[in-house]
């Protein structure tokens, strides 16, 4: 199973980055052979839409599963569509978000934001 989670750096022991539309990397993880890549995050300097371009990326990349601490509703309207499910991330650091989500103790995202729409208008 591949998950994708937004990291703040590129390295396995890194945080998870707080916005998903808006994060500098993806951590994908593939959870059978255990190896992970990181992508940049295109979206991250758009003047909008970044969680729509960032949804679209996880499901580019064939990620089933996203674990983030939170997604907006467009973003979560294309992962949806992409039958991609979304997890809600505890603590901070990507590798035990992993070891967290591999023993089952990750719960679904329930709370789906509004978003923040305009973002990088002033």
């Amino acid at each position: 199973m591949k998950i994708a989670m937004p990291v703040d750096d590129k390295f396995m022991d890194t945080s998870i980055c707080i916005s998903f539309g808006r994060t500098p990397y993806f951590l994908i993880y593939d959870t059978d052979t255990k190896e992970g890549v990181f992508l940049d995050n295109s979206a991250v300097a758009s003047q909008g839409g970044a969680g729509i371009k960032a949804a679209q990326t996880i499901s580019d990349n064939k990620a089933d599963a996203l674990l983030t601490p939170r997604c907006g509703e467009n973003a979560a309207d294309v992962l949806k569509a992409a039958d991609i499910k979304i997890y809600k991330t505890q603590g901070t650091s990507a590798i035990d978000n992993i070891n967290a989500f591999v023993d089952g103790k990750l719960s679904v995202l329930e709370e789906i934001h509004a978003g923040f729409h305009k973002h990088g208008e002033k």
